[in-house]
């Protein structure tokens, strides 16, 4: 009988405790669109829908080996990061990943987790300039919301212009698209992509709720499942866009504490993947 391998993704994020961000995230979302999920634990935190109580990174040295013992037996069809928080992290994570992709070119998504739900910065410039340095110019997409593209492009993202000039500067710096996300051109609400030449906006529907924690990282995760199942960039990322809608408005009515709750990620059968 003939071996058979299922698709595979990688995620190097943080540990969310309350299982809505993070790895947790991620690896839902790789189950529901019926990809084998796998993890690297950067951090992990204490934190529930109010707070992060407490957080502990872990060792580059152990980070860059579970990335390696990871690869070298299951491989991987797409990989994505999420919360790294260090240089010495991005460093590790950078230096496996090169070292990997050199030899398997394969799909990578950045998910530049740099500031908390309020939109604050969460780290020094260091930090952002090794996202700049290390990750843009490997990644087949990056992933920001409004506040990260700011950052990463030390310029002001808050119109739809500049989300579009946010989009086309981080393809000038290596990336090979982009996705700045959450804003408003004309009336509507959605996200801006380029794919290294042209901008399009992407609509989405707006829904009022405050569980949406998880969201970025459930639609960066989304991209990387799409991806590794060989959908063309810009394909993936409407796909991952209708999955990450569906989970939010499958929690709508759901109430998990006291803060922003977690989305719903058991909707594969109603978005029909």
């Amino acid at each position: 009988m003939e071996k058979r391998q299922p698709v595979k993704a990688l995620t190097i994020a943080g540990s969310d405790s309350g299982g809505a961000a993070g790895l947790q995230a991620d690896l839902k979302t790789f189950t529901a669109l019926g990809v084998y999920g796998m993890s690297a634990v950067t951090v992990v935190t204490a934190q529930n829908s109010v707070r992060v109580a407490a957080l502990e990174s872990m060792p580059a040295t152990l980070v860059a080996r579970q990335i390696e013992a990871v690869l070298e037996d299951y491989g991987a069809d797409a990989i994505k990061t999420g919360f790294v928080g260090s240089v010495k992290l991005l460093e590790a994570i950078a230096a496996v990943l090169g070292a990997y992709q050199d030899n398997h070119p394969l799909p990578l998504v950045v998910d530049p987790v740099l500031v908390n739900h309020r939109g604050e910065a969460m780290f020094d410039q260091e930090v952002v300039e090794a996202y700049r340095r290390l990750l843009l110019p490997r990644c087949t997409i990056v992933t920001p919301n409004r506040r990260e593209a700011a950052l990463l492009c030390g310029q002001e993202v808050e119109s739809w212009q500049d989300m579009t000039d946010a989009a086309q500067r981080l393809c000038e710096m290596g990336a090979g698209s982009a996705l700045v996300t959450g804003g408003w051109h004309n009336e509507d609400y959605g996200d801006a992509f380029c794919d290294g030449r042209d901008v399009v906006f992407l609509e989405l529907s707006h829904l009022k709720t405050s569980n949406t924690h998880g969201s970025g990282d459930t639609l960066s995760a989304a991209i990387a499942a799409f991806l590794a199942q060989e959908f063309p960039v810009l394909e993936a990322v409407r796909r991952a866009q209708t999955f990450t809608a569906a989970a939010i408005r499958g929690a709508v009515e759901w109430h998990m504490g006291g803060g922003h709750g977690p989305l719903n990620h058991m909707v594969r059968s109603e978005i029909g993947y």
